[in-house]
């Protein structure tokens, strides 16, 4: 699973803690714009489809510049994990505007790319095209939440926690099974991420599976307490 431990990123160095930066600069930036965006008569619609298409055409090239370096492989390059499962709800929410993925990508999918983004399992630096993917677009995915709760209005709800939790372990025996089968660590379900993560104050494999479920669905209640009540921006404009 693991073909290489040396790394070349170190936790919170200087260009992590600068994709860090660039996180909070663009929900700031987001959250200060949310009315002008909302606004009927701006082309939001072609922004969120544009947006959508970045993200997917970046996640294509990833995977085009590992089957061009021969380093594709079923253990490691499938689009299993949380957040590459949460991109792709990502982009069909901002291209269709559903409500019925809302939930799964504003509790596990901004969680787990938020964690992701804090503590990244990878092995490369900037400037390398993997490094970029890696953080666009995990932080694609917490953008498109807000993008979604502050400009479009949709409110998490107690019934998408537990919709949320359902999901996910109907998902989890299929991607444990599938880990078995290739040796692969998709959704971090055989090992601890490399770099690092809130997983090691969990407990050993293969309880911090356990443990992370109690984490998850309390993290998920208490953002769901602080966000639905969010003033549509509506209300904001008028």
């Amino acid at each position: 699973m693991k073909e290489n431990t040396i790394t070349t990123f170190f936790l919170f160095s200087l260009e992590h803690l600068i994709a860090i930066a660039v996180l909070f600069i663009c929900v700031s930036l987001l959250y200060m714009l949310r009315n002008v965006l909302a606004h009927p008569f701006n082309h939001t619609l072609l922004f969120e489809r544009f947006y959508a298409l970045s993200l997917l055409v970046m996640e294509i090239s990833y995977h085009l510049i590992l089957i061009r370096d021969g380093i594709w492989t079923f253990s490691e390059s499938l689009p299993f994990h949380l957040c590459s499962l949460s991109l792709f709800c990502s982009c069909f929410l901002l291209w269709t505007g559903s409500k019925r993925l809302y939930d799964f990508i504003f509790f596990a999918g901004m969680g787990g790319a938020l964690q992701a983004v804090l503590t990244p399992s990878i092995i490369v630096h900037f400037p390398d095209f993997k490094f970029i993917h890696f953080f666009y677009v995990h932080i694609g995915i917490i953008l498109t939440a807000f993008y979604i709760l502050w400009v479009k209005g949709y409110r998490p709800t107690f019934i998408g926690i537990i919709q949320t939790m359902l999901v996910l372990n109907i998902i989890f025996p299929f991607i444990f099974i599938l880990n078995i089968l290739i040796q692969g660590n998709y959704m971090f379900l055989r090992e601890k991420p490399i770099n690092g993560s809130l997983l090691d104050f969990l407990g050993p494999y293969p309880w911090y599976i356990i443990s992370l479920e109690i984490v998850a669905f309390s993290i998920f209640v208490l953002v769901w307490l602080i966000f639905r009540k969010w003033k549509s921006p509506q209300n904001d404009l008028a």
